[in-house]
């Protein structure tokens, strides 16, 4: 397996453009298997999730053409073959359940593997298949697959969720955009990755409403049509980057995002004393001359702080002055890098769901290895600000989520590389 090799405390300047969002990006894939005709989506990030979502949505029949350099994907799911999303894609990737609600809502069936376990904690699917029996699904669990039949198609209903979920919410949204009649989903996620689906449905001819609060409604159309989508800038690579731009004492420019997808990412930056300017098509992060102030964060559903930015922000709190409490209310099990961290120095003690951060004057360089995606990336935000080497293992972890982080970070003064996994093994 490749490793990243870093040489810290560089402080990093320059400009990181901010790739499209991989949590946005999977969603619009399988939007397109709701219309026979072609979608055709921009901005979309070079990632080994991409990859795996397109390799399932090929298995179900759909022609796809990518152009990497253009960043576009065309799909056309005229012809839907194979209504089965087999174990084997479906384990690599949680977000594959995603092809559950638009296979029912246009062929009236699907045969859908239970998705694996995961590092972060369980993640049950069961939102989604009470919402589809709501909708008129029949559901069956049998040998590790979810059996959904609707042959006389979905009907709309209401549904409330009984906890914020962005896979069910998407799921559901689209599986009722062709619904007869009205659905209401309510206490629905937020997150501009819902919103993005929505507007590219919309420009499918959806008739959806209220994306973007907790109560949506989707009035069921006939069919969609074709449309053209550019997917959002990636929020979580926005915080990431500034994050990195901070704990170097560094300066960045972060391209082609904006400060109002992290409103409570943001102003616990500012918080820390972290300075956020607002440019023309992006914003800068800049550190103070002051020490980095120990925060308290709490995870919860947007527009509360992301749990996909909680490894990230404790990186940088193990620098800080003073301490700082963090506290995990959406994933269990997600403090699987405060091992790796406390490798490198920092001083962290765990209580339960909650975390408190000590900051040291130092950390040091160490081998340390990656245990989901998240995870990795704190321990790279680490590594650049560690004094020595930093060796990180377990790397796929990283390209599920992060386009060309080495490339992106060593532009801006980085010490990093990739070593290549027979280098690895010789050294």
């Amino acid at each position: 397996m490749d490793q990243i090799r870093i040489i810290g405390g560089t402080p990093l300047r320059g400009t990181i453009t901010i790739s499209g969002a991989k949590n946005a990006a999977l969603p619009l894939l399988t939007a397109a298997l709701l219309s026979n005709e072609a979608l055709e989506l921009t901005n979309i990030p070079d990632l080994a999730d991409i990859k795996s979502m397109i390799d399932l949505l090929e298995q179900h029949g759909l022609t796809v053409s990518r152009d990497l350099e253009a960043k576009k994907v065309t799909l056309n799911a005229q012809a839907i073959n194979n209504t089965t999303a087999p174990y084997d894609i479906v384990r690599k990737m949680r977000a594959s359940i995603l092809v559950l609600g638009p296979l029912v809502a246009r062929c009236g069936e699907a045969r859908v593997s239970l998705p694996g376990g995961c590092s972060i904690g369980t993640r049950p699917v069961d939102i989604h298949l009470r919402g589809l029996e709501e909708l008129g699904a029949k559901i069956e669990l049998k040998d590790g697959y979810i059996n959904a039949e609707a042959p006389n198609g979905l009907r709309g209903a209401t549904i409330t969720m009984p906890i914020v979920s962005v896979t069910a919410t998407e799921n559901l949204m689209m599986a009722a955009t062709l619904a007869k009649g009205t659905t209401k989903l309510i206490n629905a996620a937020r997150e501009p990755e819902i919103v993005d689906l929505a507007n590219c449905l919309r420009s499918m001819g959806a008739n959806i409403q209220g994306d973007g609060t907790d109560t949506i409604t989707i009035e069921g159309v006939s069919k969609l049509h074709k449309a053209t989508h550019r997917v959002i800038a990636d929020r979580i690579e926005t915080g990431t980057f500034a994050i990195a731009a901070a704990i170097t004492g560094g300066e960045l420019y972060l391209k082609d995002t904006s400060i109002d997808l992290l409103p409570s990412f943001i102003s616990s930056l500012q918080k820390a004393g972290v300075i956020i300017e607002a440019g023309q098509d992006g914003f800068w992060v800049k550190s103070s001359a002051q020490p980095i102030a120990g925060v308290d964060i709490m995870t919860e559903p947007y527009p509360g702080f992301a749990t996909d930015l909680q490894a990230q922000m404790m990186a940088l709190m193990t620098v800080c002055q003073g301490a700082s409490m963090m506290t995990e209310t959406i994933f269990e099990n997600r403090f699987m890098h405060v091992p790796e961290l406390c490798r490198m120095g920092a001083n962290i003690t765990v209580h339960g769901s909650s975390a408190l951060v000590r900051g040291v004057s130092q950390l040091r360089g160490a081998p340390v290895m990656a245990t989901d995606l998240r995870a990795s990336v704190s321990l790279v935000l680490a590594g650049l600000a560690a004094e020595g080497e930093t060796i990180l293992s377990r790397v796929y972890h990283l390209d599920r989520g992060y386009e060309h982080i080495e490339t992106k970070l060593r532009q801006c003064g980085a010490h990093i590389e990739r070593i290549k996994e027979k280098e690895a093994l010789a050294a």
